[in-house]
């Protein structure tokens, strides 16, 4: 998303050159496509310059929605979102402090969005350019 995000109005990302940026798997990276193709943040570009591309402003994501779009619930306990799943429930005394946790998480990841994190990118690429002759 950080890709293409600060590659947001220029047209299409291929998957292959942001795996290759990242180090990471293209194959992998095509599973995360799908899902957050599937969840309306980006579409893909068909054609010799196709990719893909963001469906909204960087500034309209929030960080949560995308981690929510691919890692699911943030609940770090089973407890806090199946009731059933513990019969010790009603007497529980950490339970209140994960939720809290998992409400500290989403608080923060939704008080930022894609365009601060594209923002914070920049700031330390130009704090590591490294002006050597």
């Amino acid at each position: 998303m950080l890709e293409l995000g600060l590659n947001y109005g220029k047209g299409p990302v291929y998957l292959r050159e942001v795996a290759k940026r990242e180090g990471i798997s293209e194959k992998y990276l095509s599973q995360l496509a799908l899902f957050l193709k599937s969840a309306g943040f980006i579409s893909s570009v068909r054609g010799v310059y196709g990719g893909y591309i963001l469906t909204k402003k960087p500034s309209e994501i929030s960080l949560l929605k995308i981690v929510e779009i691919l890692e699911g619930d943030l609940s770090l306990v089973p407890c806090i979102k199946d009731f059933s799943y513990c019969q010790r429930l009603s007497i529980c005394a950490t339970r209140e402090i994960w939720l809290k946790m998992r409400d500290v998480i989403r608080d923060t990841l939704n008080s930022f969005t894609l365009e601060d994190l594209i923002l914070l990118y920049k700031e330390k690429v130009t704090k590591n350019v490294n002006y050597q002759i």
